[in-house]
């Protein structure tokens, strides 16, 4: 078992969000080896129609069991979000605490369900960073594959690509279907493919309407599906005048590189170094790390990027409370020089005091006039999110 540095105060009832695979169960199993639980899984459909059919036969039962219980925890709580009513209640008349994990915040968002008003506080957790893989870490195993929990239990790669094929599938199903997001899955399935291709670039709604037969619209809903079930994130633009900001498209990053693959049909292309797709799966997982270990360390980082009209590019600007902004470039390559600092040599007088840091797997560090160019381990810890 891994550790995770995902850390729910256990003085409070919290929420764990996290996409279907990520360890949720795994991880509050650990957590509460030592602690008397009752445990509600909703993906049981026995337990989904209780539920469903009669709310406070939850209620009943922690009453039955108060004195001797510290904690509850419901799994995939969305399935049915009108049992947060008699969460809250039971959070206000009794000394129990809740864990409640879910795989997606739409059906709750949507209908309005009670988010226990602060009384539980929000953790999230993702597929498994390097700093949690230790040394099971492998770079080119984790841009080929991902780094879901289950996929550092498969031992081939007919294994893993299959697993993943699976996932990708069980999505569209238990997400989308079952859960009556949409109305019509055939566009939304074609939506899915087009979308992981061009997963990391600034997102084109119409273009991507046009190539799935549908609106920008509902392009636009799509990628908010997506957002609410945990598949993904927006990386909006870089500006200091918000208004200006909105007028920019964003763009959307994919929670794990192997299922952004699998979705993308692209499991059975090699990623070979120095290539395109290389360089962009680099790009990817590193953003990936910053993302979920800025969550884990609770910075509080602003993330976004930053592209001018002539299409010079800045591939993230971290804004830290209290610290110099950040400006990061992404290469894939062993070796880094001058040319490759150009970009961000040009942008460096447009900020006050930057950090600039050129991120790459040259494993020897070096100051290139204003850049400081690193291994991506080393820069991450410059950025204040290593160890």
């Amino acid at each position: 078992m891994f550790h995770r540095f995902i850390s729910p105060l256990s003085s409070s009832s919290f929420f764990i969000f996290g996409a279907r695979g990520t360890g949720k169960s795994t991880f509050l199993k650990g957590f509460f080896e030592h602690k008397k639980v009752l445990w509600f899984d909703l993906l049981n459909p026995e337990v989904e129609d209780l539920f469903s059919r009669h709310p406070m036969a939850l209620s009943e039962e922690v009453h039955t069991k108060k004195d001797s219980l510290e904690w509850v925890v419901i799994d995939e709580v969305q399935k049915q979000p009108k049992l947060l009513d008699v969460v809250h209640s039971l959070i206000e008349s009794t000394s129990v605490k809740f864990a409640l994990t879910g795989s997606s915040a739409r059906k709750l968002k949507r209908g309005g369900a009670n988010l226990l008003a602060g009384r539980a506080f929000m953790n999230y957790l993702f597929p498994l960073t390097h700093l949690e893989l230790k040394e099971r870490f492998n770079l080119i195993e984790a841009l080929q594959w991902g780094t879901l929990p289950q996929i550092f239990h498969l031992n081939t790669e007919e294994e893993k690509q299959a697993f993943l094929t699976t996932y990708a599938q069980a999505y569209l199903k238990e997400e989308i279907r079952m859960e009556h997001i949409i109305r019509r899955l055939e566009p939304f399935r074609r939506f899915l493919e087009v979308a992981a291709q061009s997963n990391s670039e600034i997102i084109n709604f119409t273009n991507i309407a046009r190539d799935i037969g549908t609106d920008p619209k509902t392009v636009q809903s799509y990628f908010q599906i997506l957002e609410d079930t945990l598949i993904g994130f927006i990386l909006e633009p870089f500006h200091y005048s918000i208004r200006k900001q909105q007028r920019m498209n964003p763009k959307f990053y994919f929670f794990d590189g192997g299922v952004q693959r699998a979705l993308a049909r692209q499991l059975s292309l090699k990623l070979l170094p120095s290539t395109y797709a290389y360089g962009k799966a680099f790009e990817h997982f590193l953003i990936l790390e910053i993302y979920r270990l800025n969550q884990y360390f609770k910075k509080e980082y602003r993330l976004s990027y930053l592209r001018t009209k002539d299409d010079a590019e800045i591939d993230l600007i971290i804004e830290r409370p209290g610290a110099d902004i950040v400006l990061v470039e992404i290469k894939s390559a062993t070796h880094v020089d001058e040319r490759d600092t150009r970009t961000l040599q040009r942008f460096v007088k447009d900020f006050e005091n930057p950090c600039v840091l050129l991120l790459s797997q040259d494993p020897h560090p070096k100051k290139i006039k204003d850049v400081l160019a690193l291994p991506w381990t080393e820069g991450l810890k410059e950025i204040g999110l290593g160890k």
